[in-house]
């Protein structure tokens, strides 16, 4: 589980989408997350501040947040996707990242935060069984 101490950065290029998420973790007990709608913004926020979870849409307006995951993993910082495409919509070695199936609630948001914690292997036969 990621705890509701988490500094955690959203990345969504849709402000309602963006907005609706904020509340979600609000009402989770997170703090306001940073917010991101492009792949550079994302990217400078990373550079600027200390982030230490994420949610990245996978769409940002034709752009795909690929760069954002990779420069993740390169710190060591947990994430998950957001998309309604589910794991088909990621490249094959990012396929064992936990994915939170568009359209979703505050259930789904505080499951996919739960399974955030667990290991990577686990995320991969997740995403397989659904």
């Amino acid at each position: 589980m990621i705890g509701t101490d988490a500094s955690i950065l959203v990345v969504e290029d849709e402000s309602i989408l963006a907005m609706l998420l904020e509340d979600f973790l609000g009402d989770l007990g997170y703090a306001q997350p940073a917010v991101a709608s492009t792949v550079q913004r994302a990217l400078q926020v990373l550079e600027t501040r200390s982030i230490t979870f994420a949610i990245l849409d996978i769409n940002l307006g034709g752009e795909k947040s690929f760069p954002i995951a990779e420069a993740l993993d390169a710190r060591g910082i947990p994430y998950i996707f957001m998309t309604g495409y589910g794991a088909s919509g990621l490249p094959e070695h990012l396929r064992d990242r936990h994915v939170l199936q568009k359209p979703y609630g505050a259930d789904a948001l505080r499951d996919a935060l739960a399974r955030a914690g667990s290991p990577r292997h686990d995320a991969r036969a997740e995403v397989r069984a659904g």
